[in-house]
């Protein structure tokens, strides 16, 4: 994947109904929890071999099990076919953030750095709002552009 010339703005407005309105309240959210964090859209394929456009936030050195370490984002949002996908790269004690935090995010699914949910009233934002501020604490600033 790599950064897109699109911003994410461009890329929300392409949204409708009701996916629109999740992502835009969902990137609300972390630009609110993520302040002074480089906001950009990642299109391409993705590791899994699918085609992807992702709201990055934020700039880390990702490692790799398999490869040289990478350049990422340290919170992705997506709207997948049947989901929409938090991508939680920050790992504090050994473990992925959203597994800390799982108990108060409602109901959604889990993957090692993913948050998966359907719709936005499955998402608790109160324990999404805390996890993205922890986060933005523990991860790196963003290199000097």
């Amino acid at each position: 994947m790599e950064i897109s010339s699109t911003t994410p703005d461009e890329y929300l407005a392409t949204l409708g109904g009701a996916d629109h309105e999740t992502m835009t309240t969902i990137d609300s959210h972390i630009v609110d929890a993520m302040p002074g964090r480089r906001r950009v859209l990642w299109e391409g394929v993705f590791w899994g071999g699918t085609e992807q456009s992702i709201i990055g936030y934020g700039h880390i050195i990702q490692p790799r099990p398999k490869g040289e370490d990478v350049e990422w984002f340290s919170v992705g949002l997506a709207r997948q076919s049947s989901t929409f996908s938090v991508y939680v790269n920050a790992v504090e004690g050994g473990a992925y953030l959203g597994k800390v935090y799982a108990d108060r995010l409602g109901t959604v699914k889990l993957g090692s750095a993913s948050i998966g949910f359907r719709k936005l009233e499955n998402l608790d934002l109160d324990g999404f709002r805390a996890m993205i501020e922890h986060a933005h604490r523990i991860t790196p600033p963003d290199p000097e552009r």
